[in-house]
């Protein structure tokens, strides 16, 4: 570990959720071991996939690689595909709410590379946007910049990242495994605040049906460097490596 810590540069978007407090050695371990192999890649510029099922723990573990990152001394930026998907007030131009509409039509890839991926991609580039529009207050922050350095590591969370339209980006493929009862009833309960007594409803028929589509289309965890299964949050163990 180095003996200065870097930066770490989140979205603005409000959608954010904030970094959980240690729970385990046996998390901190692997949260740690999976961050030494990031590193091991390299000295430049890395971006990482976070992928798996809709409530799996992707955006907490990605906090979690980042506060490690980070206090080896690489800055690192933190983004979410969620804060690149088609605004709202177009909704009415295509389906969005079936499993296959959301598969297909809810994420603006082309916002996410031009925005994101492109400038982290490219050694020029001096900084890149977080966030294009924020999927609660649908405010656009694609004009909010955050730094990009050589040696900066862009870690981004989401399912579908492994979609053709920009699986070529990562260098590294992360999966968290959970089944699809525990998805659907985790992402139930922490969507209570604005879907209601429907949030469960939602992640079944809506969420589950375009994961499913994803998993068959795109076949996803063929790519992954490694698969970990984080249905215990104090317990996560790795499942397969490459």
């Amino acid at each position: 570990m180095g003996s200065r810590r870097a930066d770490v540069h989140h979205s603005p978007s409000t959608w954010r959720q904030d970094c959980p407090a240690p729970a385990s050695a046996q998390r901190g371990a692997l949260v740690a071991e999976t961050a030494k192999r990031i590193l091991a890649l390299g000295d430049g510029r890395l971006l990482v996939g976070i992928d798996g099922l809709t409530a799996a723990g992707k955006t907490s573990f990605g906090h979690e690689l980042a506060e490690f990152v980070a206090a080896s001394g690489r800055p690192v930026l933190r983004a979410t595909l969620d804060d690149f998907k088609n605004p709202w007030r177009d909704r009415h131009l295509y389906d969005r709410e079936s499993g296959e509409g959301y598969y297909r039509n809810a994420y603006d890839y082309a916002s996410a590379r031009r925005l994101l991926l492109d400038p982290c991609r490219s050694p020029d580039a001096a900084s890149c946007a977080l966030c294009g529009i924020d999927p609660l207050t649908q405010i656009d922050h694609s004009g909010e910049r955050a730094p990009l350095a050589p040696d900066s590591i862009l870690m981004v969370d989401g399912v579908f990242a492994f979609r053709p339209e920009i699986d070529d980006y990562w260098d590294f493929r992360i999966w968290l495994h959970v089944d699809e009862e525990l998805s659907v009833r985790r992402g139930g309960e922490r969507d209570q605040d604005w879907a209601g007594s429907e949030a469960e409803s939602i992640h079944r028929n809506r969420y589950l049906v375009a994961e499913r589509l994803y998993l068959d289309e795109a076949d996803p965890l063929s790519r992954t460097d490694v698969v970990i299964d984080n249905s215990v949050f104090e317990a996560p163990y790795v499942v397969a490596s490459s």
